[in-house]
């Protein structure tokens, strides 16, 4: 109903589909920039563009694959031509806590590490990620979005985080009951 209102010109149900898929489209967008401020400035061109070709979307009911397929799109093209940046704010994306500048390291360093071991992931395997764990989706809404199944996107899911945990010196599953039984 919002994409019928909003090919016919209405400004206020574009806007409501965009709030709406916004943090879907944002996750996507992270997973192939892997900084906010880049995935944010994929979101806002997609979403231009989104509004520029709404006519194309075919099926309204898929709008949130079609709107992610061009996210994705444009996140590849960006990063394409993209300098990788290695410079991060100390807390990045909240103001440095004067109580305990420790602590904002610490967080900082954390998230520099999740950051760089999400990097090493399968583009597929991050989306899912940040999808699933990031935004609380559902694996058939993943699955929509990502064009698998829902059984695929459990097994990326799965794949991704023993990859995580890994890197990030996690107990995977398996080691710690090897070690039990030892």
């Amino acid at each position: 109903m919002l994409v019928a209102r909003a090919r016919d010109g209405d400004v206020a149900a574009f806007d409501r589909l965009a709030r709406k898929h916004y943090r879907t489209a944002f996750s996507v967008a992270l997973a192939v920039m892997r900084h906010d401020a880049d995935a944010e400035d994929v979101c806002h061109d997609a979403f231009v563009l989104a509004a520029e070709r709404l006519a194309q979307c075919r099926d309204p009911e898929r709008f949130a694959r079609w709107l992610c397929m061009i996210v994705r799109n444009r996140a590849r093209n960006a990063r394409a031509r993209a300098i990788v940046r290695h410079a991060f704010s100390l807390d990045h994306g909240t103001a440095a806590s004067a109580d305990d500048p420790h602590r904002d390291l610490e967080l900082s360093e954390l998230r520099k590490r999740l950051l760089g071991a999400l990097a090493t992931l399968p583009r597929v395997q991050r989306e899912v990620v940040l999808l699933h764990d990031l935004q609380g989706l559902r694996h058939d809404e993943i699955a929509s979005i990502v064009g698998t199944s829902a059984g695929m996107s459990r097994q990326h899911l799965f794949k991704a985080r023993k990859r995580l945990r890994a890197q990030l010196g996690g107990d995977d599953r398996g080691d710690s009951m090897k070690r039990e039984s030892t």
